[in-house]
């Protein structure tokens, strides 16, 4: 494995950590910085990453245009790749991406592969809803998802977006 570096910034949900291995964003991290072996360091991905993640919070950006390099099971791969095809301000539920996936009984484990998304917000595992319509659970907290799906929708509203 390559270098890894990571870069922080304070955003309007708190502390957001991007950490960047071999060229592609792998995770991100809510609350604390990294702490791990990679080293602080703003790269021109990170560095891009940040404007990227500065223009969304702005409602200025419905699409990350990053490289990414999640790593996880080929199932978790496959529901985080359907995340990135719900459009911004609207949301689908755990059930509606299981089916996109080919399992229509797989809505608990869609709900376990958006929990383990290492690049929440980018991937916007924020968007999967309770079947019902409720919002459930989400690892940066409701709070946090009900910021997100809030800003998307006002932004959307305004006709904010590129």
């Amino acid at each position: 494995m390559g270098s890894a570096y990571w870069f922080g910034l304070e955003t309007p949900i708190g502390r957001v950590t991007l950490v960047e291995e071999e060229g592609a964003i792998t995770q991100r991290r809510f609350g604390e910085f990294f702490r791990g072996t990679a080293v602080q360091e703003e790269t021109p991905l990170l560095h891009e990453s940040i404007l990227q993640l500065e223009a969304y919070f702005q409602g200025k950006l419905r699409v990350f245009d990053l490289p990414l390099n999640p790593r996880g099971t080929a199932f978790q791969c496959n529901v985080w790749k359907e995340l990135r095809c719900i459009p911004y301000g609207q949301t689908r539920s755990y059930g509606e991406i299981a089916r996109v996936c080919g399992n229509t009984r797989a809505a608990r484990a869609v709900g376990m592969a958006s929990n383990r998304n290492p690049v929440a917000i980018i991937i916007p595992c924020h968007r999967v809803i309770g079947a019902d319509g409720r919002l459930v659970g989400y690892g940066g907290g409701l709070d946090i998802k009900t910021y997100l799906l809030e800003l998307e929708r006002r932004a959307a509203e305004r006709g904010q977006c590129g």
